[in-house]
């Protein structure tokens, strides 16, 4: 059935003379069912003319109702809202015809309306008339009172007065919520049958499965419900709209930003199909994602008023995908969160695609998904995705975005190294391959390139000679590659993704003896680089003693409790600075490394060496001096460092006693 017959049906059971039935729309959340109500049968129902009479449609949300009174409460403000000539004129005056939800719960209807008596409770079921209404309930299946409750003093009006009655709802959502409400209640009780009968340790049957068949026979709501239906609800209609039925009530709300609806409506086959692809039937996602597009939109178009249309276009793919990817609980929200930028997507991309690097595998399908048949470099904003997954919209994330952009739009503009890694070097044409080859190889020549870069790039070297697309020997390239990391060491910064960035590289080519001699020597440099990293670190911390003891022990508590930061440091230099510390620091240090050492010894054995140079190093300095205070601390210090020596003393199997004796 189309809508067109849908809207017929319905008319059909608002005209006919005599029911005493309701009728129900389901759907699934999100589908528009609301919306196909307020823009495609209100208006046609209110329009209808029936022997003299017109009808009026009252409208009411189940959602959150508590109890069966405030459903009358509803209908009971709806029906009597022109008794108030005040509220009948606010509402013209808003060009209202319902009252807003907001209002209802904040009327008192003994003032406004003056049906009170004697202060008793309004019995509001008794005051409210329904001749010649339509009721609509919507959202039967998020009541907080039991469905069939409902049903049935919905009942009292179908059966005994006739009054025309559309529910909508989803009732694979009211499936559900039969099986799942109250289940440790009913779980205990089952339970307690079965045993009281003698049934819950025989072994005909698993467990879980006794305990679901005894839960089912003695809650059985559903059954229930299928009853009350089968007698309150005469004809059931199902509401699944083709897209583009909605989509143009979905666009109408950006008819005020002229530019905004005009790419819109010109892209409204991208949106048709980024909304298809996604798998579901979920409108609600889908005008919020609008929503997120307009202020995409309206902040690139104001920064960067020339931005190219298929940028704009993929913006707009890209913020529909990951709207529904994590709206609808396809995944979790972190899929996307260590993504940084278009360049790591797309290096995902190669080393999944040649590889079929299963880690990578979501991505993989993500783009081949949401982008089939789409070509686009840049299919990856992070301030999109940060903004969808957040809510808040990081303009520096947007800058960072839109000027990568403009600087890699143009693929061919990219530095030669950047193409190799990022993209599928088969895209390279033959006339080209040759000089970014040689780039390539200058750029590494000089040192220009991270250490990891280089390491990365080497494989491709490998591959290409392999193949016969490089003539050149792979033991001077190999020579070239190695003369080139010792220059960039100089300047590069220590990987510590070592694992993740090599599995991003786009060929299989990392078993050759040459590539396993350049891994080994990166290994080297990087170790030096990571030492070097940790010595600056440390330096940097422990300058702080003694003029600036409070960023001291900050950084040391937040950084430093759990690595042994002492291995990159000199035990003599540690000395002077205790030696010049007050005798409060001396006493507050001393503690802290014996707390440290008792909570974290096994992470800090490394320090072993380091402590008993400074253990020495302090025993030299206080032999012999004059007694004073400072001297008494600083014996005390290194005294109790032995507690912190004997908790990271190396273990050794056999017989040691020359360094158990120490």
């Amino acid at each position: 059935m189309n809508l067109e017959e849908l809207v017929e049906s319905i008319l059909d059971y608002v005209r006919a003379d005599y029911t005493d039935y309701a009728i129900m729309i389901n759907g699934e959340w999100g589908s528009g069912k609301t919306y196909f109500w307020n823009h495609k049968i209100k208006d046609k129902i209110e329009s209808l003319q029936l022997n003299g009479r017109k009808y009026t449609t009252i409208y009411m949300s189940l959602y959150g109702i508590s109890n069966l009174e405030e459903i009358s409460k509803k209908i009971f403000i709806e029906t009597t809202q022109l008794m108030d000539k005040n509220l009948k004129k606010y509402m013209e005056s808003h060009h209202q015809t319902n009252i807003p939800e907001y209002a209802k719960t904040g009327l008192d209807m003994a003032n406004v309306f003056g049906v009170s008596k004697n202060g008793d409770k309004i019995d509001y079921e008794r005051f409210f008339s329904t001749d010649d209404k339509v009721l609509c309930f919507d959202d039967l299946e998020r009541a907080n009172v039991d469905v069939v409750d409902i049903l049935g003093y919905i009942n009292n009006f179908v059966e005994h007065d006739h009054i025309k009655t559309i529910i909508i709802c989803n009732e694979k959502e009211l499936a559900t919520k039969f099986k799942s409400s109250n289940l440790e209640m009913k779980t205990f009780i089952a339970t307690y049958l079965l045993d009281k009968q003698g049934d819950l340790n025989k072994t005909d049957k698993p467990m879980v499965e006794k305990i679901r068949e005894k839960i089912e026979y003695v809650f059985d709501k559903a059954n229930d419900y299928e009853r009350i239906k089968e007698k309150l609800i005469g004809e059931t209609f199902e509401y699944a709209p083709k897209f583009n039925y909605i989509i143009n009530g979905l666009l109408m709300r950006y008819e005020n930003n002229k530019d905004l609806i005009r790419f819109l409506r010109e892209n409204q086959n991208l949106i048709i199909a980024t909304f298809n692809k996604s798998g579901t039937r979920n409108l609600r996602i889908l005008k919020h994602a609008l929503n997120d597009f307009s202020k995409v939109y309206e902040n690139v178009n104001r920064l960067y008023p020339n931005t190219n249309l298929r940028v704009l276009q993929t913006m707009l793919i890209f913020t529909i995908a990951v709207s529904f990817e994590i709206k609808a609980g396809k995944i979790t929200k972190d899929k996307f969160v260590n993504i940084e930028s278009n360049e790591e997507y797309k290096a995902i991309l190669v080393s999944s695609r040649v590889l079929m690097d299963n880690r990578q595998f979501y991505i993989k399908e993500f783009d081949n998904n949401y982008y089939f048949n789409f070509k686009s470099e840049y299919r990856f904003f992070k301030f999109i995705e940060s903004y969808v997954r957040t809510r808040i919209f990081d303009m520096k994330a947007l800058k960072k975005d839109m000027e990568a952009i403009i600087n890699t739009i143009d693929t061919e503009k990219l530095p030669g190294y950047k193409r190799l890694l990022t993209e599928e070097y088969w895209k390279i044409s033959d006339e080209q391959f040759p000089g970014i080859i040689e780039e390539v190889l200058e750029d590494v020549k000089k040192g220009k390139l991270k250490l990891i870069e280089i390491t990365k790039l080497f494989a491709y070297y490998s591959y290409f000679i392999k193949r016969g697309l490089v003539e050149k020997d792979i033991k001077e390239v190999k020579q070239i590659f190695m003369n080139g990391m010792d220059i960039a060491f100089k300047t590069s910064e220590f990987c510590d993704n070592v694992e993740e960035e090599l599995s991003r590289i786009g060929i299989d080519n990392t078993s050759s003896q040459e590539m396993e001699e350049i891994l080994n020597y990166f290994t080297v440099l990087n170790s030096k680089l990571e030492e070097k990293m940790y010595r600056e670190k440390a330096d940097d911390i422990f300058k702080c003693i003694p003029i600036k003891m409070e960023l001291f022990y900050d950084r040391f508590d937040n950084e430093c409790m759990e690595f042994p930061i002492f291995k990159y440091y000199d035990a003599y230099r540690m000395f002077q600075r205790i030696t010049c510390a007050s005798n409060e620091d001396i006493v507050r240090i001393k503690e802290i490394l014996i707390d440290r050492a008792k909570k974290n010894s096994d992470k800090l054995k490394e320090e072993y060496n380091f402590m008993k140079q400074l253990k020495k190093a302090l025993e030299d300095y206080c032999r012999g001096k004059e007694t004073n205070i400072k001297i008494v601390m600083l014996k005390e210090f290194y005294r109790d460092l032995g507690i912190v020596i004997d908790l990271y003393k190396p273990t050794f199997f056999g017989n040691n006693k020359e360094e158990s004796n120490n």
